[in-house]
């Protein structure tokens, strides 16, 4: 089965399975797992942060991050698609006490310009807008992803009126190998980011939380309550720092076999239209009158597993494990459908 479901099937590499079975490990809870302090360190060090936490998923870095940012019945700012939202089970509201304001931008690309116009005037009937929400790249946007010039213009508006900015950076790396830009600069722009370590860099399990050492002292507390302390963590973390330092520089590959399947999507007669593909997220729309649920079966009968992303759409995801052989057949089985 050639699985294009998500970034996330992929299964760890020889020298990650290396790395992981020679971690020296320590009881993480007591700050006391050194491959798990490096990888922190290391995480941190990239970004031009403080410091940073280890934790099992990017949806507790995320619902971390937006916590110890806000206080209850404030309000974020986020795409109307954003993973915060839509796919981590109502934490923002249930953990955090907050509510959303949705815009739409441009593929989920938010802009200044409409962030500003949507903060809430000092008013008691409205909730205090608190914090911006970004997510780079962007995945119900089809991978695509912000440049740090336009960052830099929202940070210019959260200044002004006084708003944090967290960032969904699931896909960071992805974005930073089209634009070149240094990830350190980031810290300039956000208050905590969030990075995952087991979507396009490879490893098994777990996501890291950035920012200054008080915020992540804060975020220590928070991951504890939500259940979040590991003990010998150090085993999964040397997976962590392994995709770190190896698996960076390959993305661009995910990125250009994602571009030779939504080549061979143009010429699928069972295609409606197919949205831009920037990095490694590949969405089709059908076409009138087909259901997501038949082609998706169909599609696994010829030996490709797909997602539904929408009444219409169906999502593929590129990845390390989804090699040329592999591209050669998918492209092959979409252009036959």
């Amino acid at each position: 089965m050639i699985d294009l479901r998500s970034d996330t099937v992929t299964k760890p590499t020889p020298g990650m399975l290396d790395a992981m079975m020679s971690a020296k490990v320590g009881d993480d809870v007591f700050g006391e797992d050194p491959t798990v302090l490096a990888l922190e360190a290391k995480g941190a060090e990239m970004m031009g942060m403080e410091a940073a936490i280890y934790c099992p998923s990017g949806t507790m870095t995320n619902q971390i991050g937006i916590h110890i940012l806000s206080n209850p019945y404030e309000e974020v700012i986020c795409y109307s698609g954003a993973h915060i939202y839509k796919y981590e089970g109502g934490g923002v509201a249930g953990t955090s006490g907050l509510s959303f304001r949705f815009l739409d931008g441009d593929r989920g690309r938010l802009s200044a310009r409409e962030i500003e116009a949507e903060i809430n005037p000092d008013d008691i009937h409205y909730p205090i807008t608190s914090i911006i929400e970004l997510e780079n790249t962007v995945n119900k946007g089809g991978g695509c992803y912000y440049t740090l010039d336009q960052i830099k213009s929202i940070h210019t508006v959260a200044v002004k009126h006084g708003l944090k900015m967290h960032l969904d950076g699931a896909r960071l790396f992805n974005a930073l190998a089209e634009t070149g830009e240094n990830p350190a600069d980031y810290n300039e722009y956000f208050d905590t980011i969030s990075i995952c370590l087991s979507k396009g860099l490879g490893a098994p399990v777990g996501s890291l939380l950035v920012g200054s050492q008080k915020l992540i002292n804060k975020a220590r507390r928070v991951r504890k309550f939500m259940g979040g302390g590991m003990r010998q963590a150090g085993f999964i973390a040397a997976a962590g720092l392994y995709a770190l330092e190896n698996h960076i520089d390959r993305l661009k590959e995910d990125h250009q076999r994602a571009k030779a399947l939504e080549e061979a999507l143009n010429q699928c007669s069972l295609v409606e239209s197919v949205m831009p593909v920037d990095t490694n997220i590949v969405i089709f729309r059908l076409k009138e009158g087909l259901k997501v649920s038949d082609t998706l079966e169909k599609l696994k009968e010829k030996g490709i597993l797909a997602v539904g992303f929408g009444a219409r759409d169906i999502r593929l995801v590129t990845h390390l494990d989804f090699g040329d052989d592999q591209l050669e057949q998918a492209v092959a089985i979409i252009k036959a459908l």
